[in-house]
């Protein structure tokens, strides 16, 4: 049987869910193996039945962002909204966190691969984020089997034997929290199409984490728990709002049984924090404040502005003006408002080398301390072996007769106004760190396509939020002809003759098998593409994700 006769033969087999109720779900690609465990006849019916009623609205929203930015690069900075203020001034809190999710002081996040998964929810941490988005290159075969991988963690019996060493990997007796990362908004899965046209990737990700496992969350007094990516404006939130309250009437479960974190990670986002937690306050537990998509979307927000433009990477530490304001409103709104607020990711990962993982450990600890200081309630690490520093930190912190730091409410803190979310930070622009952008976008667009979105890179978890700072400082420098600190102007030409250049460099700190094996001329050519376009590409993943294998 041709491939196109098994997906003929697929489709035909899961267009009903009994002999009566047909869908509008088809499926284009390859059959591959686990597609018919995740997509059955009953998680294609109630897929069916989310995109009927809501997919419909999300190229609206988008088209609301793409007209939001038109207006501020015609020059309407971004500000608290004056239509919304009754909310801001309002008396009202979240509905309430469920006991499990009280306590979240380390969380750990990372793809949803077998082993990945069994290490994270063995880890010191207290809550693993399972992710379906910046972390993981959305191949259709690591999408079905992170559901297969996610199923089988939640029914306690996952386990991995290393190939190539023989080691086995299974589940300790008390694993952490999981929680469930869905693609952004922006994303679209190509292999699921409803009436013809390619449903939202996060709809997917949440339709199948939920139909597959709230029962047996439920029963072990957890639940069906998700993170929400990429938010840009309250309105977003009350979609997923109106998402949440259809499935808990269709399944008849209490409002409310479906908690969500929301990552405030794009500039737009901070100046609604407090709209976001409203539209979703019968869901929502918590805020975080992820730090890396944000000083992204601060470029690509602000990309207009000469005077916004901001240094090499290494100097937007978030002691930085603009950032510090952030962490603070974000603690200030959600502890007002009876819900967590999340600090951000510690990209650093342990060195082999003694004296090297001292200087790692004394940033990660340095970060976590700040973080702990403001009144956060928890953070982030990328790699278990800073889950114990991180969870000192936080313990010495928060102390062993809470479990938050929701009595931490900033109110002697002046307000926090637009201003400073908007001021951009002082450093140089420095030659050394344009090539080290150049270096760590190139190596990690050809992970990406090769299908690892989580990539270790001088001593750093790369993502794409990561890789996006990289290529989008360049393009910015280009674009308002900034100066390097040794005088050189920042053109389209320099940034080629530094890719050709770095691309060798690449290729001997690689070694030439690896770099042959590779699909590093791709990449060049989509890093190239898209940071000397005339206008800045939204997000790298989108063109990334026509050249990813099926």
């Amino acid at each position: 049987m041709t491939a196109e006769q098994l997906v003929a033969q697929y489709n035909k087999t899961t267009s009903a869910t009994d002999d009566t109720v047909t869908t509008d779900i088809t499926f284009v690609g390859p059959v591959i193996e686990g597609q018919q465990e995740v997509f059955n006849s009953g998680a294609v019916a109630f897929l069916n039945s989310l995109c009927a009623k809501f997919a419909a609205e999300v190229p609206e929203l988008l088209t609301k962002r793409k007209q939001k930015q038109t207006r501020i690069d015609a020059g309407e900075l971004p500000d608290f909204l004056p239509e919304t203020r009754a909310i801001r001034d309002g008396d009202w809190t979240i509905r309430g966190i469920p006991e499990d999710l009280t306590d979240r002081r380390v969380e750990i996040t990372g793809p949803v691969d077998r082993k990945m998964i069994i290490n994270a929810l063995n880890a010191n941490v207290k809550v693993f984020m399972a992710d379906f988005e910046d972390s993981l290159a959305p191949s259709w075969q690591k999408v079905v089997e992170g559901q297969i991988n996610l199923r089988d963690a939640v029914k306690g019996d996952i386990s991995f034997t290393a190939p190539e060493t023989g080691k086995h990997y299974a589940l300790n007796p008390d694993p952490a929290v999981l929680i469930a990362r869905v693609r952004g908004l922006h994303l679209l899965e190509k292999h699921v199409l409803y009436k013809g046209v390619p449903v939202p990737g996060g709809l997917v990700d949440f339709a199948m984490y939920f139909y597959h496992n709230y029962r047996q969350l439920l029963a072990k007094n957890s639940g069906p728990y998700f993170y929400i990516p990429k938010l840009e404006s309250h309105i977003e939130a009350r979609w997923w709002a109106k998402v949440f309250a259809f499935v808990e009437e269709r399944f008849c479960l209490k409002p409310g049984t479906i908690k969500c974190t929301c990552l405030i990670e794009t500039l737009p986002a901070v100046f609604e924090m407090e709209e976001i937690l409203y539209e979703l306050r019968s869901n929502i537990v918590a805020l975080n404040c992820g730090r890396w998509d944000y000083i992204f979307s601060y470029i690509k927000t602000l990309k207009n502005y000469p005077d916004r433009v901001l240094p090499d990477r290494q100097a937007v530490t978030m002691d930085t003006k603009f950032l510090s304001a952030y962490s603070r409103l974000l603690i200030k709104t959600c502890h007002k408002r009876g819900a967590l607020a999340m600090g951000g990711m510690a990209a650093f990962i342990p060195a082999k080398d003694e004296e090297t993982n001292a200087k790692v450990l004394q940033k990660v600890r340095g970060d976590k301390e700040l973080e702990a200081r403001n009144g956060h309630d928890g953070t982030w690490v990328a790699h278990p072996g800073l889950a114990d520093t991180a969870m000192k930190i936080f313990n010495d912190y928060i102390g062993g007769d809470k479990t938050n730091q929701l009595h931490i409410t900033r109110d002697v803190d002046a307000p926090i106004l637009a201003s400073e979310l908007l001021e951009p930070c002082a450093g140089e622009r420095t030659e050394e760190g344009m090539r080290l952008n150049i270096r760590i976008a190139l190596q990690y667009i050809e992970a990406w396509i090769q299908g690892n979105g989580c990539v270790p890179i001088y001593g750093l978890m790369e993502d794409a939020a990561t890789a996006e700072i990289s290529r989008t400082s360049i393009w910015q420098w280009i674009k308002h002809q900034k100066s390097l600190s040794n005088g050189k102007l920042v053109t389209k030409a320099l940034f080629k003759d530094m890719l050709q250049q770095e691309t060798v460099n690449v290729e001997k700190e690689l070694g030439s098998e690896r770099f042959n094996a590779g699909k590093f001329t791709q990449a060049a050519a989509l890093f190239e593409q898209i940071t000397t376009s005339d206008e800045l590409v939204d997000f790298l993943t989108l063109p990334g994700y026509e050249l990813l294998t099926a």
